[in-house]
């Protein structure tokens, strides 16, 4: 028991005094170590072991690619495309910022980089129309979720790493279905929002610029649709997929959009090296960390615990989405999915749950833990861009979580949401 209460406590200690969470993973395992009498070095082979992987390689340049769309004029396509399909609707612009997180969460795979890529457009678009501000800012932080649940999704390539090999083309197949719900399902809650304080429609552009938009936008999409239906085809894999995204993303910027300028490349190339080296630092330290855990048998403990409270499937699940909502506020995504993924993956197997229905799961809980204080990174970029504060938006979040909830216990619930695709393509 010393040694697991080193482990836990030493790593809690640690966050609470400020430790970055990459730091509190390897110290909190280096003392587990000493606790448990095994020698030092093999905490230095875990973090070593932890990013010599060669699916990993896909993470930084689906990172780079979401860059370079974010810089090239991909998000203002997906903007002006979601507002020829759906902004004649009550409430038009609002609906409008649900569908082009969808767009753009198709391409970019980060909740963060949607935000930071359209709010800037659609947060003052929202607020000049009429629309409250703290209600702009919370939709586009709520709907940005759907970035790492549609593909490409780097935190979709860590949780297959580190649930044991699991098929990163079936994943990203399965997010499509629960992503596009939850864009539907905001998007309803905005639709009736809109009656009652009646927010207004917008009028289409004239039909030769929107078919130029439509066309825009249909190349912007095909980013995801070349990665999806590539490895879905056994084209290429998800490692070779994230470099044809690259090369068609500067394609798009260089050649088609014209926004990207060479003098553009170093900035987005030290931003990404930059986001690259936090991300492979944390799973080095996270696979540590998770490596203690399964040597001291605590994921073990952990399964026969929630066992212990019921035999009930759909109880068990429902303390796992509850568990899971509860570390998502205090926690960002991918150390998380790290931690959490060996512990709980048994417990909802013995559930009845797949690895792939799982993997979903636990990105749309991270995903709501994005936009949720007192750790949400979403919420934090959302009111910088809109200048406001995290009490007011979390205000105007209440309205919008329960269409979020909604989603998130029907695809728990119902497996045919992430399962369909995947076994219709392979």
């Amino acid at each position: 028991m010393l040694a697991e209460s080193v482990l836990l406590g030493s790593f809690i200690i640690l966050i609470l005094l400020g430790v970055p969470i990459s730091f509190g993973l390897g110290i909190s395992s280096l003392l587990s170590a000493f606790a448990a009498g095994l020698q030092p070095a093999i905490i230095a082979q875990r973090v070593a072991a932890g990013m010599q992987s060669f699916p990993l390689l896909a993470i930084p340049l689906f990172i780079l690619a979401g860059a370079l769309m974010a810089n090239g004029g991909v998000a203002k396509r997906m903007v002006d495309l979601a507002y020829v399909i759906v902004g004649p609707l009550p409430g038009g612009l609002a609906i409008v910022n649900c569908i082009d997180s969808m767009f753009f969460g198709g391409v970019s795979g980060s909740a963060v980089a949607d935000v930071s890529s359209t709010g800037p457009m659609i947060i003052p678009m929202m607020v000049e129309k009429g629309y409250d501000k703290d209600f702009a800012v919370a939709l586009t932080v709520a709907s940005a979720s759907q970035g790492i649940i549609i593909p490409p999704s780097h935190n979709m390539v860590i949780y297959a790493m580190v649930a044991g090999g699991v098929s990163v083309g079936r994943l990203f197949l399965a997010g499509y279905i629960p992503g596009m719900l939850l864009g539907i399902a905001l998007a309803i809650a905005c639709y009736f929002i809109a009656l009652k304080r009646n927010y207004p429609c917008e009028k289409r552009p004239p039909l030769k610029e929107s078919l130029r938009i439509i066309l825009d936008g249909i190349l912007a999409l095909l980013c995801a649709a070349i990665i999806i239906v590539g490895i879905a085809a056994g084209i290429f894999t998800a490692t070779e997929a994230s470099a044809v995204a690259v090369l068609y993303a500067a394609f798009l910027g260089f050649f088609i959009f014209k926004e990207l300028k060479l003098k553009d490349l170093w900035p987005i190339f030290m931003d990404s090296v930059k986001t690259t080296s936090v991300v492979f630092f944390l799973i080095g330290c996270a696979s540590a960390f998770g490596w203690m855990m399964t040597y001291l048998q605590i994921p073990l403990a952990v399964m026969n615990f929630f066992l212990s409270l019921t035999n009930n499937r759909f109880l068990i699940l429902l303390l796992v989405d509850v568990l899971l909502l509860l570390l998502g506020m205090v926690m960002d995504v991918a150390p998380l999915i790290v931690i959490v993924t060996p512990v709980l993956l048994p417990v909802v197997k013995a559930a009845g749950m797949s690895e792939i229905t799982f993997g979903i799961v636990l990105m749309l809980n991270l995903g709501i833990g994005l936009t949720t204080p007192p750790v949400g990174a979403s919420l934090f970029t959302g009111c910088m861009i809109g200048k406001t504060t995290i009490e007011k938006a979390s205000k105007a979040m209440l309205p919008l979580w329960p269409a979020m909830l909604a989603v998130l216990f029907l695809v728990t619930y119902v497996p045919w949401f992430t399962e369909f695709l995947p076994n219709l393509f392979y």
